[in-house]
């Protein structure tokens, strides 16, 4: 299966133009939770960003009920292939808001100078654009790799959050299931949780990928709670049609650690159809019940 790992490695997409309204928040009872940060990892309209252009896409998001955006189209100082403010007044205009974009770079001590200055222009996009959130969504670094290595991409990666924190944007690393693996008797993902600089560098737990690698996702929630500050929303295809996910235990226990920002993320269609399947996913959420 093609996953947004394979995805960050190509070029960016195409430009738009346009404008819709939004719907209202509601309040934090045990409601529906239309309006209440429902968020959408852009990737998952990936071919409709290449078809149909950001533009349209981006009304679509809005029109179904979604209210807060994570990227997956930076490239050379654009979002999209649009400048940062003007993608920002895009995303604002239609009443969401853009807070987090997936983005990276690998690193090694011979491209040191190289792979800064890269993140220097790329955080100053994300800066210019609104942006809360970087996240890096994979690293050359798996089963089959040294301790050392991993350890140097700990290093890379509080060096990379200490920048982005200077500019007032958290860093954080994205997991897939690889992550779930050992090197030795290391498995990476705990590994990293316990050798980055947590004041600097967050992770945004994929949920799905998480129990895909063998792992509850309420027991990372609950076990490093602090450093965990999105999720990625995510099922086998549409959000709550498997049935595999426990999504009422997983918002519960976000919600007791507090975190307020996380994106729907949808990587296979029913229907080959990545809008319906939005709004489907959109729709599970809004008339779950579940607490935010």
């Amino acid at each position: 299966m093609k996953n947004r790992r394979d995805f960050l490695k190509q070029t960016s997409l195409i430009i738009a133009g346009g404008l819709i309204a939004p719907k209202v928040f509601s309040s934090d009872m045990m409601l529906p939770i239309s309006g209440k940060n429902i968020g959408l990892q852009l990737y998952s309209l990936r071919d409709m960003i290449n078809k149909s252009g950001i533009q349209t896409t981006l009304e679509a998001v809005a029109k179904i009920g979604y209210k807060n955006l994570e990227a997956a189209g930076y490239s050379d100082g654009k979002l999209y292939g649009l400048d940062p403010a003007d993608f920002k007044k895009r995303v604002d205009d239609l009443g969401m808001k853009f807070t987090s974009s997936h983005v990276g770079h690998n690193y090694s001590k011979a491209t040191h100078d190289e792979v800064m200055a890269w993140w220097d222009k790329t955080i100053e996009t994300h800066h210019t654009a609104g942006a809360s959130y970087m996240v890096q969504a994979s690293m050359p670094v798996g089963e089959k790799s040294k301790i050392e290595d991993l350890q140097l991409y700990c290093e890379y990666f509080s060096m990379v959050g200490k920048k982005t924190a200077a500019a007032g944007i958290a860093f954080g690393y994205h997991n897939h299931t690889s992550e779930f693996k050992k090197i030795g008797d290391h498995v990476i993902l705990d590994y990293m949780l316990d050798n980055v600089d947590k004041k600097d560098v967050f992770f945004e737990l994929d949920v799905y990928w998480c129990q895909e690698g063998g792992a509850n996702p309420v027991d990372y929630l609950r076990k490093y709670g602090g450093q965990f500050k999105l999720t990625h929303i995510k099922d086998e295809k549409e959000i709550g049609a498997s049935g595999k996910m426990d999504f009422k235990s997983i918002f519960k226990q976000m919600k007791a650690d507090k975190i307020k920002d996380w994106y729907v993320e949808i990587e296979q269609y029913t229907h080959n159809d990545a809008l319906a399947s939005a709004k489907e996913s959109f729709e599970y959420l809004d008339k779950s019940g579940f607490k935010m």
